[in-house]
């Protein structure tokens, strides 16, 4: 496993970042815990979480079970760069300041994701989405706090726009503070939105990219050959899919004749960009997360990635020359 400086920062992480959203609802307590284990074994020390996640509203579910993967020791906790998210409601109730980054929330958020996680601190704390309604410097004087007090070391964001980023970081730069780490969004062959602004502003600022759902929620992953084996899919995905037929069969062909599963060359497309720190990989079982790993020896050729962009065109690079003179 090859790891890398997370942006501009001295801690360096696995190429691939495992991803826990599936845990809970997807995956049993006890394969969540196979997972992390064989994630350990396999030299990936990225995990991502967020105190949604599980999806049951305030319980922090999937929290829970990575903390409890934690406890058995072993060197687990040193072993793991943590990332989790604040954002999301998290009251069973709605009742107000249970959700979103002003300072009340985020004191109270990160003591309940410590608590769930059963550590002493967080590694990547990131914001799951730009709060339009916080000032800048209440969010950024309550993560300072928590930073001296040691209960997170970096602060990342999540779904965040080019000048939010900047935003973000000349507040931070005006309060002497380090600001964004990292930026987690979505990025994939059939979602390239982000080559606009958002990697741009990345690069600009010597922040990480962590892209989420590289396979574009599955399509990318031989989402084809699957309806043709009997698999079932959402609806949402069928639509999508029906949209996208075209593209798919010829990236579906192009993914044989390389000899290559489908889901292998997304991440390996991913992985080529030097933009691009770790893409999330959400394994249900251990042997998806072994597939995963294929894509970190896939270098592909002038010529693949040639074919790949005119099946999955882009915005035709960054802004404002993708649409300007």
């Amino acid at each position: 496993m090859d790891h890398t400086h997370l942006g501009r920062l001295g801690v360096r992480v696995s190429r691939l970042c495992l991803g826990t959203m599936n845990f809970g609802p997807q995956t049993s307590e006890e394969d969540s815990h196979a997972i992390m284990d064989r994630a350990l074994d396999l030299g990936i020390n990225f995990f991502d979480t967020a105190n949604v996640y599980g999806w049951k509203q305030g319980e922090g579910w999937t929290e829970q079970i990575v903390g409890r993967w934690f406890a058995q020791g072993g060197g687990r906790r040193d072993k793991v760069v943590l990332a989790t998210k604040v954002y999301g409601g998290m009251s069973k109730d709605d009742w107000p300041n249970f959700d979103k980054l002003s300072a009340v929330n985020i004191m109270r958020a990160v003591e309940g994701s410590l608590r769930r996680l059963q550590t002493d601190h967080i590694d990547l704390y990131q914001m799951h989405h730009v709060d339009r309604e916080t000032p800048w410097d209440e969010i950024w004087q309550a993560m300072e706090t928590l930073v001296r007090q040691g209960k997170v070391i970096y602060v990342g964001s999540s779904n965040f726009a080019a000048w939010n980023i900047a935003e973000a970081n000349g507040a931070a730069a005006r309060r002497n503070f380090l600001g964004l780490s990292s930026e987690q969004c979505l990025y994939n062959l059939a979602d390239r939105m982000s080559e606009l602004e958002v990697l741009p502003a990345c690069e600009h600022f010597g922040m990480g990219v962590i892209p989420w759902s590289p396979l574009a929620r599955g399509i990318l992953g031989g989402a084809l050959r699957k309806a043709s084996e009997g698999r079932r899919s959402s609806e949402q995905a069928r639509r999508r899919v029906e949209g996208l037929r075209d593209q798919l069969e010829r990236y579906e062909k192009l993914c044989a004749d390389l000899g290559e599963e489908p889901a292998t060359v997304a991440l390996a497309w991913l992985l080529s960009n030097p933009s691009v720190t770790a893409p999330i990989v959400g394994p249900r079982t251990r042997e998806q997360l072994d597939a995963a790993m294929r894509a970190l020896d896939l270098s592909l050729g002038e010529e693949t990635l040639a074919t790949l962009e005119e099946i999955w065109p882009g915005p035709g690079g960054q802004a404002p020359d993708a649409y300007a003179w």
